[in-house]
């Protein structure tokens, strides 16, 4: 009987483990099966999210690319505009320059007329002089100055020596003696060399 009551023991000891071990199966298929729903659940996931990245990226392609098509268009009709604006700037630039110099066109109209009738030469002189003072009064205004030349050191960036005489004195060697046509600055820059004279 002790046999037997050992046996029985040992069968059940025996189902005991074998169930316990089909249970740990059992839980381990669990395991395993869930891990291959959520990993199927993250490759559906994931299938979503980049899909959705991938549309919002497209969607901000669109935006991007239709301003900078804008972008280029504006750049586009700023380029013509300045150009346009630039020609007409070429073409009529001198007008307020031109509008100015009528005056003394119109003294010298009435000067030329007086001149024809006139007998007192004095008057005639005093009015070219104003004639003259007023229209340097203009050149002024348009920052175009004389260049000053007589006396002073030659000077071959602003001005062209034409000749070269004895110096009258030690000293004026290398100076301009005589000018024989006044040069002239637009802004400091030279617009027209002096034509002067030199002491050696």
């Amino acid at each position: 009987m002790n046999k037997m009551n050992f046996n029985s023991k040992k069968e059940t000891a025996d189902k005991k483990e074998r169930q316990g071990a089909d249970d740990a199966t059992k839980l381990q298929d669990e395991q395993v099966n869930a891990a291959e729903e959520n990993a199927a659940s993250d490759n559906v996931t994931d299938e979503g999210l980049e899909q959705k990245e991938l549309e919002e990226l497209k969607k901000k392609y669109d935006e991007l690319n239709d301003s900078h098509l804008r972008l280029m268009a504006e750049f586009d009709n700023y380029r013509k505009r300045t150009l346009r604006e630039k020609s007409e700037l070429i073409k009529n630039g001198g007008e307020s320059a031109l509008t100015h110099l009528l005056p003394v066109v119109d003294d010298f109209e009435r000067a030329l007329q007086n001149i024809r009738s006139a007998e007192d030469i004095k008057a005639v002189t005093e009015g070219v002089e104003l004639i003259y003072s007023k229209f340097m009064s203009y050149l002024s205004h348009q920052n175009v100055k004389p260049i000053e030349t007589v006396g002073e050191p030659f000077d071959a960036e602003t001005s062209e020596a034409v000749a070269m005489i004895p110096a009258p004195e030690p000293d004026m060697k290398g100076k301009v003696l005589d000018c024989v046509q006044t040069g002239y600055t637009l802004n400091d820059k030279v617009i027209r060399h002096a034509k002067v004279v030199v002491g050696e």
